[in-house]
């Protein structure tokens, strides 16, 4: 690459410097088994990162597993898994951690997984933390690679550069992860909007490995008419304030959840808004409740991550309810102890209860008056 620029030489040797470190990690851990863990509900990058760290460590001889235990239901991820054939297991009650020697930490560090404190109680301990998000310190991993650019993926993409993993046009199994990897950049950094000089570097890089036409198929999923009755729910209930239009849309199903964020994506295409807060009672299997929320800004000097740890707060553990990247993030808050179902009636009052106390928070921080039904 001819001409590149101080950032980009700074970059390669920042990478450089990890690589090695990485590489002696692997090397120690040679011949076991890991389990990556990424978000309950994992996105393109958390995917298409754990895919690339699985086909690295083949050659150390290390047997990975990629492990979630919330639900796919965004129709571009299930295509994405099906297309590419990225294998995935989901967490049960019947799991077994006693065969893993290692836990791996791919696009979160711990905090969006519930994961976390099951292989803690296992005794299994961090190996590797990647992620593109501020560092939190929940994890204290043997080698940790946290940078503030536009997505993981773009750092895998930058360990394979290092020689990693040698990539071949005519093998398949690289093209599609070449093609996840390229996904991945894209749907972290909007489609390339925000992408910094690195992600750029990494999707030139990647250009030359991947299949255009599965990736066309992978972005140009239908969405399906559940999701379609979700988005018109929000449209109806938004209150706009400010360019900010927060709506609450009651409850859904586990598997109905990345409705939430696409709903947030369709809310921030309306003129004058810059600002777009979508939020429900997700309901689980085992008729668990969790408040969970979508944020997503095209306003450059708005930063997602900070709005929401600010709006929302902390846990009784200390935990951050949410957080994210500068224009998305998310957040999800336990009902606690008004979980459960008893009737129509009380879902009702719980639910206006829950969106009222939201919409104060979210109005309190953008210093604007609470009142539900006014637009301003």
């Amino acid at each position: 690459m001819g001409n590149v620029s101080k950032n980009a030489s700074t970059s390669v040797l920042h990478d450089s410097q990890k690589v090695s470190k990485l590489k002696t990690v692997l090397e120690a851990h040679k011949g076991e088994t890991h389990i990556i863990a990424i978000q309950d509900f994992p996105d393109p990058d958390a995917m298409a990162s754990a895919f690339a760290h699985q086909l690295i460590c083949l050659n150390y001889g290390i047997e990975v597993d990629i492990v979630y235990t919330g639900r796919v239901s965004h129709q571009q991820n299930i295509a994405l898994i099906n297309l590419l054939n990225i294998e995935l297991i989901r967490y049960s009650d019947a799991f077994d951690f006693s065969r893993y020697q290692g836990s791996v930490f791919i696009d979160n560090q711990g905090m969006t997984t519930s994961l976390t404190k099951q292989l803690e109680a296992a005794g299994i301990k961090p190996v590797i933390v990647v992620n593109h998000h501020e560092r939190s310190g929940l994890l204290t991993p043997e080698f940790s690679d946290i940078r503030k650019i536009g997505a993981t993926s773009t750092i895998y993409t930058n360990y394979i550069v290092q020689g990693m993993l040698e990539l071949d046009k005519s093998d398949s199994v690289h093209m599609r992860c070449a093609t996840a990897l390229m996904h991945g950049i894209r749907s972290d950094t909007n489609n390339f909007i925000r992408a910094s000089e690195q992600d750029l570097v990494a999707a030139a890089f990647l250009s030359n490995y991947f299949n255009p036409n599965l990736l066309g198929e992978i972005v140009n999923q239908s969405r399906s008419s559940k999701v379609m009755d979700i988005i018109e729910k929000a449209l109806a209930n938004r209150v706009i304030k400010n360019n900010y239009s927060v709506s609450g849309i009651g409850y859904l199903r586990q598997e109905d959840r990345d409705a939430i964020a696409q709903a947030a994506d369709f809310l921030l295409t309306e003129e004058n808004v810059h600002t777009a807060i979508v939020y429900g009672i997700v309901v689980d299997d085992k008729d668990e409740e969790l408040l969970s929320g979508s944020f997503r800004t095209s306003k450059l000097t708005l930063d997602a991550d900070t709005f929401i740890k600010e709006a929302f707060g902390k846990s009784e553990n200390g935990d951050y309810f949410g957080g994210g990247k500068q224009e998305a993030g998310g957040f999800a808050i336990p009902v606690g102890f008004l979980a459960g179902t008893y009737g129509n009636e009380y879902e009702e009052l719980k639910w206006k209860m829950f969106d009222v106390q939201v919409k104060q928070k979210i109005f309190t921080k953008i210093g604007v008056s609470a009142t539900p039904n006014s637009s301003e």
